[in-house]
């Protein structure tokens, strides 16, 4: 019902919504038959239904190599969030992952739900880790080697300053941005990026998911946000760069998705209370509409622009918010792209009967209902 209420709020949603309908059960058709791209890919989806669908857009041996690479970095990541290993069994671990891809045989039984799944028949990604290329290898055991060490040294040191901080974030988010950029440098399809481009990359996607202290609540949150902006620019300048379109379209849609959850979030007390993020329509619109640089402008315009509406002038960090959307809002403008670009959030009035929706929406249920019937 809740869904229905958002579509007769805003109907364009409703054709970018059944195109990712469709798109994520095409997804899920292309899961290889071997077992372990099979195990892979499946997992891909149980873990992230979001980025499952985003690397689609990539062609499919460089597909392949980020699936693994994601799947790597996410063993990792339960290693290190899982409370119940010992320090000194735990450390030892994320210092030598980098080595335990390349062991068939090797698993570790830590997590929970799917995660507990994917360490514990983790032999399938090694499996599939082995078939890809010698420099795709390459590139995601050196970022998972380094991930590791900065994991390792964080068990054993509590985050205590913004410096502390900040290097914590470039282990677990900002080599996730240097990694894909040797991957993409990796397939011949790119030129390699510099690490501060794609460091800013990876900390874009990931300033606001270690908001830990509420204590100082929307202000805090405010200047965490404030922080993510400062990454803005480089991301632009990397994207503007890229000229394979499937890579493109597969590191825009999330700098886009990222933009528009940050002025979402941004003087929020709802973050508190709850999971803040854009409704489905819009992520659809997102994923949909998001194809070329020119999008990309015309989207990051948007909801600077809303983030601007939403600056609050008591807030301490008010003048810095106001001066990195600015910033933002001209690097936007001076794109000469804006004239091109498709709005996501300011639109007129729908001419659209809200009948005509229902009806609409109810012809569309019973099709894909049987769809999901004739497959079975």
């Amino acid at each position: 019902m809740g869904s229905l209420r958002a579509i007769l709020k805003n109907p364009d949603d409703l054709y970018p919504l059944v195109k990712l309908k469709l798109a994520a059960r095409h997804a899920e058709k292309q899961i290889p038959p071997s077992p372990h791209w099979g195990f892979c890919y499946s997992m891909l989806h149980k873990v992230s239904r979001s980025f499952a669908l985003v690397i689609q857009q990539l062609p499919v041996e460089l597909r392949d190599a980020v699936c693994i690479f994601y799947l790597v970095l996410r063993a990792l990541d339960t290693v290190e969030d899982d409370t119940s290993i010992p320090t000194d069994v735990k450390v030892p671990i994320l210092i030598s992952f980098h080595q335990h891809v390349y062991d068939r045989e090797w698993h570790f039984s830590c997590g929970t739900k799917e995660y507990k799944v994917l360490m514990d028949q983790f032999h399938h990604v090694s499996t599939a880790f082995l078939e890809l290329r010698k420099h795709y290898q390459q590139a995601i055991e050196d970022i998972t080697m380094r991930m590791g060490a900065g994991m390792a040294k964080f068990i054993c040191k509590e985050v205590e300053t913004t410096d502390d901080y900040d290097e914590y974030c470039h282990y677990v988010a900002g080599l996730v941005g240097l990694g894909l950029s040797k991957l993409f440098h990796a397939s011949g399809k790119e030129d390699l990026a510099s690490d501060s481009l794609s460091n800013s990359m990876g900390l874009f996607l990931q300033e606001l998911k270690y908001e830990d202290n509420s204590a100082k609540a929307v202000q805090c949150l405010n200047d965490m946000v404030t922080n993510a902006l400062s990454h803005v620019e480089d991301c632009l300048t990397y994207m503007s760069a890229l000229r394979d379109p499937s890579i493109f379209r597969f590191c825009a849609i999330p700098q886009v998705m990222a933009i528009g959850t940050l002025a979402m979030c941004y003087d929020n007390i709802e973050v508190f209370r709850g999971v803040v993020k854009m409704r489905r329509g819009l992520t659809a619109k997102v994923i949909d509409q998001t194809r070329t640089i020119a999008d990309v402008y015309g989207a990051f315009f948007d909801f600077s622009c809303m983030l601007k509406s939403k600056v609050n002038n008591n807030d301490p960090n008010a003048t810095k918010t106001l001066k990195r959307l600015e910033a933002i809002l001209k690097t936007c403008r001076d794109s000469g792209t804006l004239n091109k670009r498709k709005s996501y959030i300011i639109r007129s009035e729908p001419n659209y009967s809200p009948v005509l929706i229902v009806v609409i929406f109810i012809i569309l249920a019973i099709i894909l209902a049987q769809l999901s019937g004739n497959r079975s």
